[in-house]
């Protein structure tokens, strides 16, 4: 049934990167903190970096939670899970940072991107998780649903902003620079996209 593995490769490496969706989970520190679970999507989003690590790209939303909580102490689990084909679910447990547009290791990384365009999605980090743990499951609970494709949505909507806008949109959002929990979020005034 469960199996761990040492590494993110092959056929474990091909099944994250055809998923239309992942999922993913962080936490404050405090016991009664909120969790968070985020479902992540668009296509190109998700990429392996290599063998112990994995990137998505953040977008502008509504809340900053996952990197509020990445901010205060690493954890995530990222979960991908079979809607077609064979049952799986597979879990990656590790560290995640996220990089800010102003950090240098940015356009580096953004490079793992090649088929996203991050001016239309208000790119605001790219969040690189480190695996200490990567498990699979058997998936015989998930039913089957198909993908049809991406919604076009997000990207009509931030598509209309640049820097400056985009920032003013974060500022009157209760939980970008701050958590619900009150934990420092996403650092404001955005850095300029040099993309």
């Amino acid at each position: 049934m469960g199996k761990t593995y040492e590494r993110i490769d092959g056929r474990l490496r091909t099944f994250m990167e055809q998923q239309p969706i992942f999922f993913t989970a962080t936490a404050p520190l405090v016991a009664d903190g909120t969790v968070n679970l985020s479902p992540k999507g668009l296509k190109g989003s998700f990429a392996v970096l290599d063998e112990k690590r994995i990137a998505y790209l953040d977008f502008a939303g509504s809340t900053a939670e996952t990197i509020a909580h990445l901010r205060e102490n690493g954890r995530i689990t990222v979960m991908w899970c079979a809607f077609q084909g064979p049952p799986n679910i597979v879990r990656v447990h590790g560290r995640g940072e996220p990089v800010f547009r102003d950090d240098p290791r940015f356009k580096e990384l953004l490079a793992h991107f090649p088929d996203i365009d991050p001016t239309r999605h208000g790119l605001r980090a790219i969040i690189v998780v480190t695996a200490e743990l990567v498990r699979d499951s058997c998936g015989y609970g998930v039913p089957f649903m198909s993908y049809d494709e991406d919604r076009d949505l997000h990207g009509k909507r931030f598509s209309r902003e640049d820097d400056t806008s985009l920032s003013a949109y974060f500022t009157k959002k209760d939980h970008i620079a701050q958590s619900i929990d009150g934990l420092p979020g996403l650092p404001l005034p955005l850095p300029p996209g040099d993309f």
